[in-house]
């Protein structure tokens, strides 16, 4: 089944769902536009940019995102009501991630906002995995031969997010400022800081 199929299907079962639910009473058409809206409002790319903040700043903090991302991140209070597992995977001198979902456009919407249309274009999808190099060079970042790139392929049941390299002369910056630091696509991985 291809991710434009499988879509179209998760939609069909989701519209029914919800006229299941009105047709019995038990929620209106309002209610759950306003369910939607407040999840969209409380997801955007700042959640995420905190989390990597945080890695920064918090050694601890960073390790138990290493090591069980939605653990970490529910500390956070941005997994909550999540069913997916959230693996963080490091970028460092030596290997560079970038995230790809080859099926569909799986992705951690509360921690990264509404994925841009490039993420879910069949050009990126397929590209990335078989010339990660090149689709990096097209968004403008250009890696030397001797660091390792490695795409990781989101499912249903686990999305992934990029922790980037802490940008150099940052040091004196406190949470905040770091946080105002990180980009969408840095936490994607088609863009370094």
């Amino acid at each position: 089944m291809t991710g434009e199929h499988l879509d179209a299907t998760i939609a069909r079962r989701v519209r029914r769902l919800e006229t299941l639910l009105e047709e019995k009473g038990l929620i209106t058409g309002e209610r759950v536009d306003e369910a939607i809206d407040a999840f969209l409002a409380s997801s955007a790319p700042a959640n995420g940019a905190r989390v990597v903040a945080r890695a920064w700043t918090d050694e601890a903090f960073r390790s138990r995102l290493l090591a069980d991302g939605t653990a970490a991140v529910r500390e956070l209070g941005y997994m909550e009501g999540s069913y997916q597992r959230l693996r963080v995977v490091e970028n460092t001198a030596d290997t560079h991630n970038v995230v790809v979902c080859t099926l569909c456009s799986c992705y951690p919407l509360r921690l990264l906002g509404p994925s841009p249309s490039w993420y879910k274009s069949e050009a990126y999808r397929s590209r990335v995995v078989r010339e990660p190099r090149s689709v990096l060079r097209e968004f403008g970042l250009e890696l030397p031969d001797t660091v390792a790139v490695t795409v990781w392929d989101s499912s249903a049941e686990s999305r992934y997010m990029v922790l980037p390299r802490r940008p150099e002369g940052t040091e004196g910056l406190a949470e905040e400022e770091l946080a105002a630091l990180v980009t969408r696509n840095a936490l994607i991985g088609t863009a370094a800081l």
